[in-house]
C-alpha cells in the first residue's frame, strides 16, 4: 500500500456506467465466456474467467483474462474522467469488474512467479480501493 499523502486532497471517486444488458446476463447465470464475447468490453466477464481460471490452477489462462479485463477497465475508467489515480469505490456495483480484474491479475502474477507486477497490483488496488483491498487480498 501507498503510505503517502496528498496534501492537495484526493480527485473526486470515478463511477464506472452501469452496463446493464451485460449486468443481466450475469444476473441470469449466464457463462462468463459468453459474455465477454458478446460484451467485449465488460470487465466482470473477464474477472469472473480469470477467477475461475484460477480456482481450475491455470494461472496462465487466468492471466490472459485478467490482463483484458484490467486494459478494458482502464479505457473505460479514463472515458469517465479517471486521470491515472484516485479512488474508485468498491461500494460502487459497475467498479467491481475493475477491481475484481486487478485482484486477479495480482494472483496470477503471483501464481507464475511475476513478483514485481504482483505487487504493483496489489499496491494499485489498495491505492483505488481500501474496501475493494480488503476484500479482495487474502
Amino acid at each position: 500500500m501507498s503510505g503517502h499523502v496528498n496534501l492537495l486532497g484526493e480527485p473526486p471517486a470515478t463511477l464506472l456506467p452501469s452496463q446493464d444488458d451485460a449486468e443481466a446476463l450475469v444476473a441470469s447465470g449466464t457463462a462468463p465466456a459468453a459474455i465477454a464475447a458478446k460484451y467485449p468490453s465488460f470487465p466482470l466477464a473477464w474477472a469472473m474467467l480469470a477467477e475461475g481460471a484460477l480456482a481450475a490452477g491455470s494461472p496462465v489462462e487466468a492471466y490472459a483474462y485478467a490482463r483484458t479485463g484490467y486494459h478494458r477497465s482502464l479505457d473505460m475508467l479514463r472515458r469517465n474522467g479517471w486521470k491515472g489515480h484516485g479512488p474508485v469505490p468498491w461500494s460502487h456495483e459497475p467498479n467491481r469488474g475493475f477491481l475484481r480484474s486487478l485482484a486477479a491479475l495480482a494472483r496470477a502474477a503471483g501464481e507464475i512467479n511475476e513478483t514485481e507486477e504482483e505487487q504493483r497490483c496489489w499496491t494499485f488496488l489498495a491505492d483505488s480501493s481500501k474496501e475493494a483491498y480488503a476484500a479482495l487480498h487474502g
